[in-house]
C-alpha cells in the first residue's frame, strides 16, 4: 500500500511539473533562438546587407556547400575530401560577413566626424534636428546617405521623431552612430544648449581614435596576413594534392577523415587564437 501512495504521488508530481518544465524549457528555447536571430541581423545590417533576412543567408550558405561539396566530389572523387571543403564554403559566408562588417565599421568611423561637423553646422544655421537630420540624405556623405534618406522620407510620412529615430539606429547599426542618435534624442526631450558642444568633442575623440587607430592596424597588417596564409597554405596544398588519384587514396579512409578532422580543428583554433590576440577594442552597441 505504501508503494502504491509513493507511486500516484510521484505520477502526480509529474503530471503538475512536467508541463511546466516543458513550457520552461521552450521558452528558454525561443528566447535563445530570437537571441541568435537578433545577433544575426545585427551582423547583417552591420555589413551594409540588411534587406537580406537571415532565413535567406542561412539558406545560401547550405546552398553554397552542397555547390562545393558537388564541384569537389567531382573533380577529385572523394567524399572526405569533398565534406571537408564544403564545411570550410560553410562557414565561409559568415566569416565574409564579417569581415565586410569590420571593414564598413571602419569607414564609417572616418565618415562620422564630417557628419558630426554638418550636423552642429545646421543647427547653427537655424534648422530643426529632424531638419538637420534630413539634410545629410542629400549632403551628407556618400554611403551614409540613403539611411538618412529613409529617415527623412519617413518622418515626412509619419512625423513621429522617436520612432523614425530608433529605425534610423537599426538602419545605421553602427556604435557612434547609436552615440549620435541618443544625443539628438536627448536634446530633442529635455532641451539644452550644449548640443554643440557635445557634437565638437564627439567630433575631436572620433578623429583621434580613428588616427591611432590608423597606425595600429597598419603596424600589425602584415603579420595578420602572413598568420592568414600560414592557415590557408595547408588547404590550398590538399585542393592541389586532390588532383592526384594517389593522393585521393591516402586521404579517402577513415585514417584520412582523423587526420584531415584534426588539421581543421588545429587551424580554426590557430586562427582564432591569432584573430583575438591582434584584434583591436572595438565599439559595442550599448544604447540600443
Amino acid at each position: 500500500m505504501t508503494i502504491l501512495l509513493g507511486l500516484t504521488l510521484g505520477a502526480s508530481l509529474l503530471l503538475i511539473l512536467g508541463p511546466r518544465r516543458h513550457d520552461a524549457g521552450r521558452t528558454r528555447g525561443d528566447r535563445g533562438w530570437r537571441r541568435r536571430h537578433r545577433v544575426l541581423v545585427d551582423q547583417l545590417n552591420s555589413a551594409g546587407v540588411g534587406h537580406i533576412a537571415p532565413g535567406q543567408f542561412l539558406a545560401g550558405c547550405i546552398v553554397f556547400a552542397v555547390l562545393v561539396f558537388v564541384v569537389v566530389a567531382s573533380v577529385s572523387g572523394s567524399l572526405v575530401i569533398a565534406t571537408v571543403f564544403a564545411c570550410f564554403a560553410g562557414v565561409a559566408p559568415f566569416g565574409l560577413m564579417r569581415s565586410r562588417a569590420r571593414q564598413r565599421r571602419d569607414e564609417l568611423r572616418l565618415l562620422w566626424p564630417d557628419v558630426i561637423d554638418s550636423l552642429v553646422s545646421a543647427v547653427r544655421a537655424g534648422l530643426s534636428l529632424p531638419e538637420a537630420l534630413a539634410q545629410l540624405g542629400d549632403r551628407g556623405p556618400v554611403a551614409l546617405r540613403a539611411p538618412f534618406r529613409r529617415f527623412a522620407d519617413e518622418y515626412r510620412v509619419s512625423g513621429r521623431f522617436g520612432d523614425c529615430l530608433d529605425h534610423l539606429k537599426d538602419d545605421l547599426a553602427d556604435p557612434v552612430g547609436d552615440r549620435v542618435v541618443e544625443a539628438l534624442r536627448l536634446t530633442r526631450d529635455v532641451g539644452g544648449s550644449d548640443l554643440g558642444r557635445l557634437l565638437r568633442t564627439l567630433s575631436s575623440f572620433l578623429r583621434d581614435d580613428a588616427r591611432t587607430r590608423g597606425e595600429l592596424e597598419s603596424r600589425q597588417s602584415w603579420t595578420v596576413n602572413a598568420a592568414r596564409l600560414a592557415v590557408a597554405a595547408p588547404w590550398l596544398l590538399l585542393a592541389m594534392l586532390s588532383l592526384r588519384p594517389e593522393a585521393v587514396a591516402a586521404y579517402d579512409s577513415a585514417a584520412g577523415l582523423i587526420v584531415l578532422s584534426m588539421g581543421a580543428t588545429t587551424c580554426l583554433l590557430a586562427y582564432r587564437l591569432m584573430v583575438r590576440l591582434a584584434r583591436l577594442p572595438q565599439d559595442e552597441r550599448v544604447l540600443r
